[in-house]
Formats: structure tokens, sequence, C-alpha cells
């Protein structure tokens, strides 16, 4: 049986003797700290199942402790140690992400309880870790090759570009390519770049100091500095604005980061992940996404294979998705009547993976004698026309780019082509025919998004999987009033 390490902040010396004493006689192995700067060395040398912290210490706060636990060691339970009746620490530090908190005097019954429940805790955190290569599920020709890939990208620093289209399991694979390589013991922090507003970004990426504008009443750490040592994978990068696009470029390039307010850099060490399920290459064909950008997150690209690329692998998917959700709802697994497996494996998923648990958690809760039949499935044809080939077009395949990208001319570096929105880009170089046959596909899919919406130019933007900006520029584009 392996030993487990315990770590324990304390400025008292009689705290952290008791402590020691209290948890060694549970087998664990005790390493203690008097100050925020001894524990985040500790914290920096070994892994520990446990760690308790004193809400005061000489150069800095518990609260200190637990927020740095939960970015770069999030596997770690971190208990606070407060003062009898101190329900507002306590609450406090349960907010910040500890998992309990104790007070003094020390209840030596309560802290073993605590214990118990915090290695127990630490277990399923490091076996979610493990297990997190068997999520991708699959025997199949191209999942075989996309495990060998993530084996070999994880070992390099390069930036790493997921493509794939939506529902593929684009994130999963990201966290394997973190979790097989050597910064597996830092953060691996994942943001939507399409979740944040355009106007908090800057902050959110680089943080901001306390007074730097309205509302910022405390300073604020980033995103850059929340994965630092580990990875910074950024899902729907091509949602982000042109100006972020210029920022998080000279981050990458630099290495450093200025928060809002702040009077200098401060280094980072973050590798880069990114993904998107739209076509990269073609956004910056039209001017959406800057080039020299795309160069420097797309050194080597990944390609997800959809669900219809790798129907064999769907027996396997059904399966060991049947069972979670029977283990979910506390039952048997429901089975798939042979004629409902083969309607599913003649079935195209749009939705790939993800439409493929919809599909089956539904079945389940309307199945009899939990047995799927082809009408438990209840699917549909895919709605043919105007939406089908705006989707066509937003999603227009490219030349499969090589798996390492080699930097662009001298020239493209100095002055990347970043056209307006305003331009002609998306036709140019096309035959009039076809310029002319592409803008009516348009005009088609966008009329109907906004009829289905009402007119409703945002909720018609996101049905497209257009911005807002985009949609209005091709509407003025295409004389829609």
């Amino acid at each position: 049986m392996s030993k487990h390490y315990a770590l324990v902040i304390d400025d008292e010396r009689d705290i952290r003797e008791l402590l020691t004493l209290t948890l060694g006689r549970m087998d664990l192995i005790v390493d203690t700290a008097a100050t925020v700067s001894e524990a985040r060395q500790r914290l920096g040398e070994r892994r520990y199942a446990l760690c308790f912290t004193d809400m005061r210490l000489p150069d800095g706060t518990g609260q200190e402790i637990i927020a740095l636990i939960a970015a770069q060691y999030p596997e770690t339970p971190v208990a606070m140690i407060t003062a009898y009746g101190n329900v507002d620490a306590a609450v406090d530090a349960l907010k910040a992400g500890a998992f309990d908190f104790v007070s003094k005097p020390v209840d030596i019954n309560v802290l073993r309880r605590l214990v118990q429940t915090a290695l127990k805790l630490s277990e399923e955190k490091r076996s979610e870790q493990t297990a997190s290569s068997s999520k991708l599920i699959g025997d199949s020709a191209p999942m075989n090759q996309l495990r060998a890939t993530i084996g070999k990208v994880a070992r390099s620093q390069a930036p790493v570009y997921v493509a794939g289209e939506s529902g593929t399991g684009k994130e999963l694979v990201a966290r394997l390519i973190h979790e097989l390589g050597p910064r597996a013991s830092a953060p691996f922090v994942p943001v939507n770049c399409g979740a944040i507003p355009s106007e908090l970004m800057e902050s959110e990426f680089f943080g901001h100091r306390k007074g730097s504008f309205t509302g910022a009443h405390a300073d604020k750490d980033g995103l850059f500095h929340a994965a630092q040592g580990g990875t910074l994978f950024l899902d729907e990068v091509a949602e982000l604005p042109m100006h972020m696009q210029v920022k998080l470029l000279r981050v990458i390039q630099e290495k450093a980061v200025r928060p809002i307010g702040a009077r200098a850099e401060i280094g980072v060490d973050v590798r880069i992940l990114s993904a998107t399920h739209k076509n990269l290459a073609r956004l910056v064909e039209l001017g959406a996404f800057r080039q020299d950008l795309f160069y420097r997150i797309n050194v080597i690209e990944l390609r997800v294979p959809p669900l219809r690329e790798r129907r064999e692998d769907i027996p396997q998917l059904a399966g060991r998705m049947l069972e979670r959700l029977a283990h979910d709802g506390g039952g048997d697994p429901a089975r798939l009547a042979p004629e409902a497996l083969q309607v599913l494996l003649g079935y195209d998923f749009p939705g790939n993976v993800r439409e493929l648990e919809n599909i089956l958690e539904r079945a389940v809760a309307l199945c009899e004698n939990n047995r799927i039949g082809v009408e438990d499935l209840r699917l549909q044809p895919r709605e043919q026309g105007a939406a089908e080939a705006a989707e066509t077009w937003a999603n227009t395949p490219t030349p499969q780019a090589p798996s390492s990208i080699p930097s662009p001319p001298a020239e493209s570096r100095a002055a990347p082509p970043v056209a307006a929105l305003g331009d002609d880009a998306p036709l140019r170089g096309l035959p009039n025919d076809l310029a002319a046959a592409v803008a009516e596909t348009e005009r088609a899919a966008i009329m109907k998004a906004l009829e289905a919406t009402r007119w409703n130019r945002t909720a018609a933007a996101r049905q497209l999987g257009l911005t807002l900006r985009q949609l209005r520029y091709r509407l003025e584009k295409l004389g829609i009033e």
C-alpha cells in the first residue's frame, strides 16, 4: 500500500505538532510549513493527498493557499483551519475551493473523519485522471491513429490545434495531450472563448490590478497565470475578436502578460492548445482570423474524426454510454435491439458523439423493459435545404494540413494580410457563376435563420455560427434590409 502525504500549514508550532502526531497515527507522512512561501515550495516538491492551512499566516492568508491549490493542484483536497465560531471565514474558505474546514481547538474525532473523506476524494480525483485515456473509446483505424498521434504530440511543447466538428471530443483530446505530457502535474485550464464578453476578455486572460478600472476592487490573476507551468486550452478559438487575437499573438511570442493597470509584464510558462469546430484556415481566407496567429497556434494540427468516419466504434460507444446511464440511474443497462443498432450504424450523426449520447439518453427514458427499439431512437431525417447549405458553407473543408506547418514566408510574418470584414475577400478569385451560387446559398440560409428567429439578428447569428458583426456585414453585402 502506497503512503499518502499531507501538508500542514500553520504558523503556530503547537498546531503543527498536534496535526503531525494525529495524522501520523493515521499512516500519513506529514510535511509542515509556517508561511505561504514555504507552502508554495512544499507544494512544488511533491503531490499531497490532502492539505490543511490556517487562515492567517505571517506573509499572507490561507485563501491564497486555497486559490493556489485550486488552480495548480486541483487533485489535492484542502481544508481550512479556522478560529472557533468563525463562520464567515469557513464560508469564505468553502467558496474559494476548500472541501471542508476544521475549527480550533481541533477535535481529534472530527479531524479523523475529515481526513478519511479527504483521502477518498483525492483517490477519486486521481482515478478520474488515470481513467481519462479510457474515455477515448473505439478501436477503429482512425481512433488508433489518433491515440498514436496524441502520444507523440504530448511529449512536445509545441502549440497544438485540435480540429474537428462539434461533439467529436476535442476537449477530451486536449486533456489527454496535457495528462500524457511533462506538464501533467500542473494545471489544465480550459476556456470557452465564445463565452467571455468581449469587453471582459483582456481582464479574464491577463488579469488586472486594483483600481485599474471601475469595479476593479482587488488584484485579479488571469487565465494565463492560473495555467502557469501547465496548459491553457482555448476552446472555440475562432470566436476571439480581432483585438484579442493581436494581444494573444504578442503573449505567445513574448511569453509574458501585462495585467490591466500593471506597469511591467509578467513572464508566463504555458503551453497553448486550441480548438474550434469551424474551418480556421477558411476564416483566415475570409479575413476573420489573423494569419500570423493561425501559424502560431497551428504548429501541429490534430484532427479528431467525426463519428460517421468510424462507424465501427458505435456499438462500443453505445454500450459504454448505456452502462453509464444505468449507473447514474441505479438500474440495469438497457440493450439495443439489433434493428435499432443497424439504424444507428446508418445514421450520419451531425452532432457526433455528443448527439449519440443524447439519443441514447432519450431512448432509455422512452423504452420498455430495458429494450431500445427503432421507435425509441426517434431519429428524424436531417433538415435539407438552406440550413444544411449554411452548415456546409460555414464548415467548408480545406485540404488536410500537414501535421507540422512550416513558418510563413518572411513577408507574411512581417505584414500578415488581415482583410477587413467589409471587403470582398470571400468571393475574390471565384468564377462569376460560382460566386453567384455561393451568394445565393448565403442569402437563402440567412433569410431562413432570420425568419426562424423573427428577425432577431443576435439569435440568427448564433444559429448560423456567425458573430453579430459578421452577420451585419453579410446583410449589407447581400442587400438584405
